[in-house]
């Protein structure tokens, strides 16, 4: 008489828990997984970080680059051509400047750019001027304005602690201001240097020294 086969309880109960995981496991997985997750959110923290600096970097040396130039380009296309001051007929020298100021310098400049050929010269009147560590550029649509003209105001560059320039005359004699102290003369008002000393002191870069040859 054959036997019947007796079923094992305990062997069906280790076959299915070694299929599962135990309560210990699971909360050792999840304790991995939050330190996994962790690190790699420092991780991502930390490199968008850097991003950030490096891109804020990036724009202020553009900022700088694109100032210098700007500075670069208008003292170096100064024009001798008085404007008419706002009040009355009296006339602004082609240059007037003195860093000491808080308009740093007011200049008529050549070489305005028409691509659209819009009706007017291709003189330009621009002043630089400092506020609040700010250095700020403007402009003039007309060379002759009159009070209801408002200037085109750019700010340039920021965190300057400050600007100082020196002009260099025909006997190769440098200046704090423009026209020279004891200037006199007919031509005073359209007196240009032969060359420009510009100096920035920044926050964070320290000096920049830029030499630049007036055209002419």
């Amino acid at each position: 008489m054959t036997r019947p086969l007796l079923r094992n309880p305990t062997s069906r109960h280790t076959r299915a828990g070694a299929a599962g995981f135990t309560l210990l496991e699971v909360m050792i997985a999840i304790a991995i997984f939050v330190i996994v997750a962790a690190m790699a959110m420092g991780g991502y923290n930390e490199l968008s970080k850097q991003s950030t600096i490096i891109d804020e970097s990036t724009a202020r040396v553009r900022s700088i680059q694109t100032t210098v130039q700007r500075l670069s380009q208008d003292f170096a296309a100064i024009e001798p051509r008085p404007v008419r001051e706002p009040l009355g007929e009296a006339l602004e020298n082609a240059l007037r400047a003195d860093a000491r100021t808080q308009q740093i310098a007011t200049l008529t400049r050549a070489g305005w750019t028409n691509p659209a050929g819009v009706p007017r010269s291709t003189l330009q009147r621009v002043s630089w001027r400092m506020e609040n560590k700010q250095l700020i550029r403007e402009y003039w649509v007309v060379l002759d304005r009159t009070l209801t003209a408002e200037p085109v105001e750019t700010v340039m560059l920021d965190s300057v602690e400050s600007v100082s320039l020196r002009f260099m005359d025909n006997t190769r004699t440098w200046h704090q201001q423009w026209p020279p102290l004891g200037s006199s003369g007919p031509d005073i008002m359209r007196m240009r240097p032969i060359a420009v000393e510009i100096t920035l002191e920044l926050t964070d870069w320290g000096k920049i020294v830029r030499l630049v040859e007036v055209s002419g």
